[in-house]
Order: C-alpha cells, then sequence, then structure tokens
C-alpha cells in the first residue's frame, strides 16, 4: 500500500512538473510570435531554388538554400517607389553582398503551392566580388498590423467627442479581422462590412457596404462613414485607435473586449 501511494505521488509531481513547463514554453512562444509580428511588415517566398525574403524598420534579411546565400542580413532603408504604380524598390548592401528588391502590387500565384498573393516580388543578388547577378522572382504579402485584430467603439469623430443622441441606437463601432484584411460592424444607423488595404504606414478602408435603412435627421452615420473611407493612417496606444489621414485626425475608438 505505501508503495502505491509512493508511486502515486510521483506520477503527480511528473505531471504537474509537465504542465507547468507547457505553460510556460507557451507564454514564451506567444510573446516570441507578437514581437516578430511587429519587427517584419512584409514577407516573400520564392521556389527553384527555395528563398524568403523578410522586410523590417531595422533589418532586411534574406535566406535561400542557394549555397553562399543561406542568411544574409542588411541594414533596413526607405523604399524607392514608382510615381505610376504600386511599385517600391529596396536597394541594401553590406560588406559582402549587394541586392535590389522589387515589391509590386500585383496578383501572384505560388509555382508550387498554387496560392494567390496580392504582391509579386523580385530579387537580384550577388556577391560583391563577383560580377554574376543571381535573379529570383516570387511572392509576398504585408503582414497587417495583429493589433488592429479587435473590436472598436467609436470616441471621437473628427474631433468632437461622441454621444448616444448623435446615433439612433448604438455607438459606431468595427470589429477588424486582420488576418483576412476585413471589417464588418455598426455605423450608428446601418450595419457595415468592407475590407481593408495595409501596407507600411498605410491602412485603408475599402468596399464599404452599409444597409439601406433609413437614417432619422441628425443621425451622424454619413459623417462617419465618410471619416473611414477617408483613412490613410492610424495609430495604437493606451487601449485607443485613432484613424488619420495628412490633413486631420478623424476618428478615436476605445477597445472593448
Amino acid at each position: 500500500m505505501k508503495k502505491l501511494l509512493v508511486i502515486l505521488l510521483l506520477a503527480a509531481l511528473i505531471i504537474g512538473c509537465k504542465t507547468t513547463a507547457n505553460k510556460e514554453s507557451g507564454t514564451t512562444s506567444s510573446v516570441s510570435s507578437t514581437e516578430e509580428d511587429l519587427k517584419y511588415y512584409f514577407k516573400g517566398t520564392g521556389n527553384e531554388p527555395f528563398w524568403g525574403i523578410k522586410i523590417g524598420n531595422e533589418e532586411i534579411v534574406f535566406t535561400s538554400l542557394i549555397p553562399g546565400k543561406e542568411k544574409i542580413a542588411f541594414q533596413a532603408v526607405d523604399a524607392i517607389r514608382a510615381m505610376d504604380a504600386n511599385v517600391k524598390m529596396y536597394q541594401v548592401s553590406n560588406e559582402n553582398t549587394s541586392a535590389t528588391i522589387t515589391i509590386q502590387q500585383l496578383d501572384c500565384q505560388d509555382s508550387m503551392s498554387g496560392a494567390i498573393s496580392p504582391y509579386s516580388v523580385k530579387v537580384e543578388i550577388r556577391n560583391n566580388s563577383e560580377l554574376e547577378t543571381k535573379k529570383l522572382s516570387g511572392c509576398g504579402k504585408y503582414l497587417t498590423d495583429y493589433r488592429l485584430h479587435d473590436i472598436w467603439v467609436l470616441e471621437e469623430l473628427n474631433g468632437y467627442k461622441v454621444f448616444a443622441t448623435d446615433f439612433q441606437k448604438e455607438f459606431p463601432r468595427l470589429e477588424i479581422n486582420s488576418a483576412e484584411n476585413r471589417f464588418s460592424g455598426f455605423g450608428g444607423c446601418n450595419s457595415i462590412t468592407g475590407q481593408i488595404f495595409f501596407e507600411k504606414d498605410v491602412l485603408r478602408f475599402t468596399k464599404v457596404i452599409s444597409t439601406l435603412m433609413a437614417c432619422p435627421q441628425g443621425n451622424k452615420e454619413g459623417e462617419f462613414l465618410k471619416a473611414l473611407q477617408s483613412t490613410t493612417t492610424y495609430s495604437i496606444g493606451n487601449n485607443q485607435l485613432t484613424l488619420s489621414n495628412p490633413s486631420a485626425k478623424l476618428a478615436v475608438f476605445k477597445k472593448v473586449d
């Protein structure tokens, strides 16, 4: 009987230790994931040979199966933008390697998986001691800020605090799905849905659709929807989401979940 009790006690201790270790491991993994999401704002990949590119505010990292080019880090640079199309070019170099990275907003199909991405990516990379340039093509996407993924309720509109009397039933709200780049919510009178367009330092609400319920006089839904569709950038802090454009601060929301 004593032996049985000892065995059960040891088993309980082992299970408890494993559970604690798993919780600690899970917490660490979650923190690392969110830090990684904020560190890089664009990722691209290609095949034959496999290669990848990650672009962040501090560094640009190229990885591949090409001998001598397994992992190369460059200091981040500002993009050179085309005047007549959504095309950005990064020219980077370090002591050993130089590269030109071109990102174009153009539907791109992965040559192996068949998955469609919204951007095509071209990389021209070479060792500084050599003349030959390796040219690579692939697909990529911007990584929408995961912090947008939440439910937000309107607090201010065009610089003024909003009140329940400004709307028919309740305050306008947005439920943003950053993984799928879409949103839904309430405009102050009608239900609304749409898509979000996200790039580095850019946020736009597009293809906004609302139900067609007639709104009472004085309802500010129209003003709210105009502000939403005029947004070009944002900031997040203190559980608030602020939408702006170069002319003004348009709307301030409070996180509610």
